[in-house]
């Protein structure tokens, strides 16, 4: 099958490779770039470990050509770290608040996260369980993602965090 020449920003670096047609994105992301924090989960957008941000959208890379994404700005997990290398926010409450447990889901949930912060910096408990909901986690219960969301929410806003009474 013939090739077709690809080239895009990822997490901030320009990238290119050749692929075939078909090649979905999250193969040429893993398999091309070795960026393998985006996860191969069902493979059919339902579960979202695959989920990245592509020009200020999050994306389930499983269902998108890497064709499609030509020309455009992707971030992955990887690029997700504050530039000195310390934990972004999110990745500072997954950690703090225990949002995560086999980590499978945790970089596309991050991801989705982090657009649903860039799209309303201040979500209720409701707004955040109805942002991800796109993101499936089958180990936490989602309560600990929430404050874990939550939590970056306040850090980003130079808030405290107020953890709800239980």
């Amino acid at each position: 099958m013939a090739k077709t020449h690809v080239k895009m920003v990822v997490n901030g670096i320009e990238v290119e490779g050749l692929v075939e047609p078909r090649t979905l994105l999250i193969h040429f992301i893993r398999e091309q770039l070795l960026l393998t924090g985006a996860h191969i989960g069902c493979e059919t957008t339902h579960c979202g470990a695959c989920t990245v941000d592509i020009d200020g959208k999050s994306v389930k890379s499983c269902t998108l050509f890497a064709v499609q994404a030509n020309g455009a700005a992707v971030t992955t997990i990887e690029g997700m770290a504050n530039p000195d290398g310390t934990l972004s926010a999110l990745q500072e409450g997954f950690r703090q608040m225990h949002g995560l447990q086999c980590g499978f889901c945790t970089p596309g949930m991050i991801m989705r996260a982090h657009r649903l912060l860039q799209e309303n910096p201040n979500p209720t408990e409701e707004e955040i369980r109805f942002g991800i909901a796109g993101n499936l986690c089958r180990c936490t219960g989602y309560q600990n993602i929430v404050k874990a969301i939550q939590y970056a929410a306040a850090k980003i806003n130079g808030t405290e965090f107020q953890e709800a009474a239980e």
